[in-house]
């Protein structure tokens, strides 16, 4: 049973500008991601979620970060349903495109749909090589609901990705209603994905609640998006680190903490990723968290 802490990214703009987190000595990439890898053994890459990232881009987070060192990779916007900047894609997709100045998945021609899948599969193939690949995270929009079509896209998507280990996250509260709940959990199952097990604010049609239930036996994964009510739905927020601004206190952290240990016995590895990324919030949690979890035993 083994048990990793990472945040969502290293690289947010809020975490440097804070200056609390990273020695005034790291200033470049290379050293923040070195520094961040000497404290965590996990984080997940979230700039993938914005843009296919290049493979050398990927190289470069194998090579400084130790052997036991492990990346999640958040699947690109465009997959998962969200709205697209076409010019967040490689100039000749662009120019293959007569696009609007929106894309969605579901208007996508096929042929470039395929030639995304298999440039995001051959982005984060380097990690993979390297072993240190762990899950490639959906995290679908609130307006993906638990029906036919939103079944056939998840299933869609856990095709796409065959030969890897696909964690999925809702955002509409239908899939863990009391009557979807089994069903959602089941249908996980049988595609072999990982049930995204959420910490987050309560009360909006976008909120799911903290159900501890693995669906793989090889991964589990918990992500903490804080409990801020005022600001998690906040209209013309500037960054997620505005919409996530939450600082855990400790007495919530053990009661989670609890909650992954009865987790923890049902997979064989489980991911807890802090995404409370404003400023070194989630980094001050997740190391509270290891000592939490070493002191538990």
């Amino acid at each position: 049973m083994s048990i990793l802490v990472g945040t969502a990214s290293w690289t947010d703009k809020t975490l440097m500008a804070c200056g609390r987190f990273y020695p005034k000595e790291a200033k470049t990439s290379e050293a923040r991601l070195r520094y961040y890898a000497s404290i965590f053994r996990l984080v997940e890459v979230d700039s993938s979620f914005y843009g296919i990232p290049a493979p050398a881009n990927a190289k470069l987070w194998a090579e400084r970060t130790p052997e036991a060192f492990t990346f999640n990779v958040k699947a690109f916007r465009l997959f998962t349903g969200h709205q697209t900047d076409p010019k967040v894609l490689h100039r000749d997709i662009q120019q293959a495109l007569a696009t609007p100045k929106t894309l969605y998945y579901r208007d996508t021609p096929p042929e470039i749909s395929v030639e995304l899948w298999r440039r995001f599969r051959e982005a984060i193939a380097p990690l993979r090589q390297a072993g240190k690949l762990g899950l490639v995270h959906f995290q679908y929009p609130p307006w993906l609901v638990c029906n036919r079509e939103g079944h056939a896209h998840v299933a869609h998507c856990v095709e796409q990705m065959a030969g890897h280990t696909v964690s999925i996250e809702f955002r509409h509260r239908s899939w863990l209603d009391e009557a979807h709940r089994a069903g959602t959990i089941e249908f996980l199952r049988r595609l072999g994905a990982v049930h995204t097990v959420v910490d987050g604010p309560q009360g909006f049609a976008n909120s799911v609640p903290l159900l501890a239930e693995a669906t793989n036996p090889d991964f589990a994964l918990v992500r903490l998006h804080g409990r801020n009510v005022d600001t998690y739905n906040i209209k013309g927020a500037e960054s997620a680190a505005e919409r996530f601004d939450y600082d855990y206190p400790d007495q919530e952290l053990r009661e989670i903490m609890m909650e992954v240990v009865r987790l923890a016995s049902k997979a064989r590895n489980t991911h807890i990723v802090f995404n409370n990324c404003d400023e070194d919030k989630g980094q001050r949690n997740g190391i509270t968290f290891m000592k939490m979890l070493l002191a538990h035993g």
